[in-house]
């Protein structure tokens, strides 16, 4: 049975959800969760809302979907502990630090791998249970063929995404936010630049980052055929009707009724962006997907019906099984069972002897049968009542009411949890001596003399170049690792391309690789390769680095969302390499961006632009070895001129990363950094490295 996941982004969409048959909800407590816009909920608050869905029974998920510092740790401590004592019932992760946090602090409460990992392959999925997670929430952007080749394969639970908004980017690789703003997606606090307006080469009036909302709904069926636990629905920063109008519509469909055209209508009355797509599901992507939201007059007859539905009554959702005695000269009896097997007990009155007519238990079945007001219905009744016996109607009210208020305080009383020892990682300085350069390039053609000559301890090609181009591996000088750079992405479909390019790799003399997927590093580390850690890894605390070096990574990229004193605090127990040049990959995503355009796949060719209404440029390019675009920075990440001051970071290397460049402009790039040349504001920026994000 598909478990019906709803957000809850405060107390009223937290009942909204549950009385219209939500199995769990997932919500937020504090300052590290994926959505800081929503209400979300205080300790006390979070009390109640366990005690609440748990008397109901339904599940709470805790967001920890963000990425948090050395410093913030602590306090993320804190409220796994916090959370913990109050009962809730799973993590929802995307740090693999604050992974490490959970399963430390408390062993027997589950860790849910965020989408915000990007987990997107039957890998990524086995690497996340290695890790002691027990549930992978899928990247939104797989087919249905994808989504089942896991299901069937997957040694932990399956979560997917149904309804509600969809990121043009794969979810934990935006950046888009956190450069342009300074508001990161990856702390919660995305500011959706992508819903505004952008044009192709000059500012128009169009929206090639604006999908419309996902909408799987005539689709529940495959997903529970394919093995999927749970379905999930977006939605923490809406409004409760929206919330009750959605769980409702979807616990209907689960329930075997078919959607009516009146669902329909509501779906789309209740929130969209001129429809819905199903493009990612069925592999149908394209301009079709995208939509913005257009401002129309508020359906109130909904609203209203909405809010009916957990302003006013109960729905009735948990079974009970009631057992009665009735005995001469013997209190009445009445015990009630739910479906965890709870039991409770109370006695009534003395029955009297029936003048008229005795009690039956047929009269006595329908007077436990009305249950309204509170969450339990009849599931099924036994008794035994002597004959010419009879018990006032209040009376047995009052034994109803009285034991089923004890059942409820049974079901919303929270355990003690069991807590473990918390460890911390070792702490490792970095070297004192000036970092070595590293080199990355997206094509061949920018390999040029004058970066041959600057003999960079790695130079980082893409795989796909290095297949293509053999001669590269001929070139490099002996005191230059050639590392070949794994897409981000590489579903199943496309692993064994992958894996025919590693192995001629390996016959080139390529020994290492760099991966910015969890997926890729343990297939990578078995084929035999050195794994380095690129910056689709997110790393941004100590805890973070210790568990990718206990996966065997021989360097890391930090984050470039960190600040340079969190740099420097951070741990090295894995070497420590920092992008100083270069424009930064904002977005990566399913849809082309090109092919959206044009219906021609051109990305091979001279870069496009998306340009903002401020005048802001932003490239395209292709992630090399597929079909998907990587939205670049306008200005160059530029710290050439910082060389002494990067020393005390206690950093392995510095990267420089030519995108865009051509021959030329490398070479020149390559005598700027030589020569530690200043800074251009007019063209480069400094990134977060200085400003930090939110």
């Amino acid at each position: 049975m598909l478990e019906l996941l709803a957000p809850a982004g405060s107390m009223e969409a937290l009942r909204a959800a549950v009385q219209n048959g939500a199995d769990a909800v997932y919500l937020g407590s504090g300052a590290f969760n994926a959505r800081m816009g929503a209400k979300n909920f205080t300790p006390d608050e979070l009390q109640e809302a366990v005690a609440y869905c748990h008397v109901r029974g339904a599940a709470v998920h805790l967001t920890l979907n963000t990425l948090a510092s050395d410093r913030e740790l602590p306090k993320v401590a804190e409220v796994i502990r916090m959370a913990a004592r109050r009962g809730v019932d799973a993590f929802i992760v995307q740090d693999l630090g604050v992974v490490s946090l959970c399963r430390e602090i408390a062993p027997e409460i589950p860790v849910h791998a965020s989408t915000q990992m990007s987990i997107h392959s039957l890998e990524g999925v086995k690497q996340a249970a290695a890790l002691g997670v027990s549930r992978v929430v899928l990247a939104r952007e797989l087919p249905r063929e994808d989504i089942a080749y896991i299901c069937q394969r997957s040694p932990v639970e399956i979560e997917v995404f149904v309804h509600g908004a969809l990121c043009m980017c794969y979810s934990g690789q935006c950046y888009l936010s956190s450069v342009i703003g300074t508001r990161s997606g990856n702390r919660g606090q995305c500011a959706q630049p992508c819903r505004l307006p952008y044009g192709y080469g000059r500012f128009e009036d169009r929206y090639p980052l604006s999908l419309k909302d996902n909408c799987l709904i005539d689709r529940l069926r495959d997903l529970e055929r394919m093995g999927v636990a749970s379905i999930k629905l977006e939605g923490r920063a809406k409004r409760p009707e929206y919330v009750a109008t959605v769980v409702r519509i979807y616990r209907s469909v689960l329930d075997g009724n078919p959607i009516t055209a009146g669902d329909a209508r509501d779906l789309t009355n209740i929130f969209s962006r001129q429809g819905f797509t199903e493009g990612y599901y069925t592999g149908e992507t394209g301009p079709a997907m995208f939509g913005v939201r257009q401002e129309t007059r508020e359906d109130r007859t909904l609203l209203a019906s909405a809010r009916a539905t957990y302003e006013t009554g109960e729905r009735p959702r948990v079974p009970v099984k009631f057992y009665a005695l009735v005995s001469r000269d013997q209190p009445a009896m009445l015990a009630a069972e739910d479906d965890r097997g709870n039991t409770c007990r109370t006695t009534g009155e003395i029955p009297q002897r029936a003048i008229h007519r005795p009690l039956t238990e047929e009269e006595l079945g329908a007077r436990l049968q009305k249950t309204g007001g509170t969450p339990f219905y009849l599931g099924s009744f036994r008794a035994k009542i002597d004959p010419g016996l009879t018990l006032p109607a209040a009376a047995v009210n009052a034994m109803r009411r009285e034991v089923l208020s004890e059942l409820a305080a049974v079901r919303g009383r929270q355990e003690t949890p069991k807590f473990g020892k918390l460890s911390d990682p070792v702490a490792v300085a970095g070297p004192k001596t000036p970092p070595a350069l590293t080199v990355s390039v997206l094509r061949a053609g920018q390999i040029t003399r004058k970066v041959l000559a600057a003999k960079p301890a790695v130079l980082y090609v893409p795989l796909s170049e290095i297949t293509e181009h053999r001669e590269i591996a001929r070139s490099i000088p002996e005191a230059t690792e050639l590392c070949a750079v794994l897409p981000r992405v590489i579903r199943d479909g496309e692993a064994r391309n992958v894996l025919s390019q590693l192995a001629t790799a390996r016959t080139l003399g390529i020994t290492s690789v760099l991966t910015g997927n969890l997926g890729q590093i343990a297939e990578a580390r078995a084929l035999g390769f050195r794994v380095r850690g690129d910056f689709g890894l997110n790393v941004f605390n100590s805890r973070t680095v210790d568990c990718l070096r206990q996966q065997g990574l021989s360097s890391l990229l930090c984050s470039f969302e960190m600040t340079l004193p969190q740099i420097r605090d951070l741990s090295k127990a894995v070497p420590a390499e920092l992008l100083v040049y270069g424009r930064l990959p904002l977005m990566l995503t399913e849809n082309c961006l090109i092919r959206n355009r044009t219906g021609v796949c051109a990305c091979t060719g001279s870069p496009t632009k998306l340009v903002d209404r401020r005048g802001q440029e932003f490239p395209i390019v292709r992630d090399p070895g597929t079909c998907r675009s990587v939205l670049l920075n306008g200005k160059k990440l530029y710290l050439l001129d910082k060389r002494k001051a990067l020393q005390s970071l206690g950093l392995w290397a510095v990267r420089l990363q030519f995108t865009t460049e051509n021959p030329g402009e490398v070479s020149r790039v390559i005598a700027d950094y030589e020569a530690a040349a200043p800074f251009d504001p007019a063209g480069c920026t400094r990134g977060l490295y200085q400003r930090g994000v939110e």
